[in-house]
């Protein structure tokens, strides 16, 4: 097969690309496409040898420090890519990339991080926080967000198989586009954590400091329950988060992924309060066995067990966090290591590529059956 990945822009080697990196290790010789490449040369090594064939946005004004600004151009970009020569497409999706074009006897196979949020059910939370509510930039910004809407369910049609990073992603799909998918969930590189390593007497949560990770939740919560925690992350919401935060609190910032690691297996538990599509650092804490005390909506609620690897709270509220946390400390639950260690397994990079592999190879011989060439 010859295999292009498209994927929206490669600005950072985060959870997104993470997928990537693994589906260009099971196909070496694909290439790839991506809207801008502003890689830092320290983080590009998951592509390999590969040169990224780029979209006219890679060389407007400013885009290296504000891509995400030429949004309303990102359907129009990605449809310019010349695909014509490959029997596989396979998209890396959480904004425009499954709208690239392709003829009919090729195979486009899409793997959805989450449909567009801000232009579906989080368009009015989005609105909010960006201060877009009224006005004519609020009007224009909700013509634009309308008109991704009619575009991104149209070019849903250019998908021959979608495939969801989870349970809770797969609603969405078919919630934005009425089709089907699978679910193959992220990879997630449990190797580097010791799970049997002795626990301290401090609680971690790792995280961008944006408005809807909800750090802010979890500060309110340990300043009323006045335990020890460590805050690891940074972000737009800097400044307030460390004006909340007690004495009992301490932010350490942006920190390497080894500190990271050392963090979780020493930690005593793990807080996640976001609602999220998958959630990457929840099984990353328990792969380091550490308990998860999490919100109980989104991708969580499908990788920590309630009871067996965690506590999931049922309100995104500071009380329902701060009675999850008191039945933690007086040991209502009885949560094992090992059982921590067996489901993060369950994510691990060997079981996303298996998985990956074998959902390619019968969906394009599927395909081939159905679409015999001439």
């Amino acid at each position: 097969m010859r295999v292009a990945v498209v994927h929206e822009w490669l600005a950072s080697h985060a959870g997104s690309e993470k997928v990537v990196e693994q589906i260009l290790q099971l196909y070496p010789d694909a290439d790839l496409f991506s809207l801008v490449d502003f890689l830092p040369p320290e983080q590009r090594d998951f592509i390999g040898h590969r040169s990224v064939t780029t979209s006219f946005i890679q060389q407007l004004p400013l885009s290296k420090r504000a891509f995400r600004q030429y949004l309303p151009l990102m359907p129009l970009a990605v449809e310019q890519f010349d695909l014509s020569d490959y029997d596989v497409v396979i998209s890396s999706n959480h904004a425009v990339a499954k709208g690239v074009l392709t003829a009919p006897h090729q195979l486009h196979i899409s793997y959805v991080h989450t449909p567009i949020r801000y232009a579906w059910d989080l368009q009015h939370q989005y609105l909010q926080q960006a201060g877009l509510e009224r006005g004519l930039k609020g009007a224009l910004t909700r013509l634009i967000l309308h008109y991704l809407r009619l575009w991104d369910t149209t070019s849903a049609n250019r998908v021959d198989q979608f495939v969801a990073n989870s349970h809770f992603i797969k609603q969405r799909v078919w919630r934005a586009y009425r089709r089907p998918a699978t679910v193959i969930y992220p990879p997630v590189d449990i190797s580097r954590f010791e799970w049997q390593h002795p626990r301290e007497n401090f609680y971690l949560t790792v995280s961008r400091f944006v408005p809807y990770k909800r750090v802010d939740l979890t500060v309110a919560a340990f300043n009323q329950l006045g335990l020890p925690l460590v805050v690891i992350g940074d972000g737009s919401d800097w400044s307030r988060i460390k004006a909340m935060a007690g004495s009992n609190i301490r932010l350490l910032g942006q920190q390497p992924d080894s500190a990271v690691a050392d963090y979780m297996q020493r930690c005593k538990g793990f807080i996640f309060p976001a609602e999220e599509d998958f959630g990457i650092t929840p099984v990353e804490a328990q792969a380091a066995g550490a308990p998860v005390i999490a919100f109980g909506r989104g991708g969580v609620a499908e990788t920590v067990i309630h009871g067996q690897t965690g506590i999931l709270f049922p309100d995104q509220t500071v009380d329902s966090l701060v009675q999850a946390v008191k039945s933690f400390e007086m040991g209502m639950y009885e949560l094992n290591r090992d059982n921590l260690r067996h489901q993060a397994e369950k994510f691990s990079i060997e079981c996303f590529r298996s998985q990956f592999r074998d959902c390619v190879e019968q969906t394009y011989t599927s395909f081939l059956q159905s679409h015999p060439l001439e």
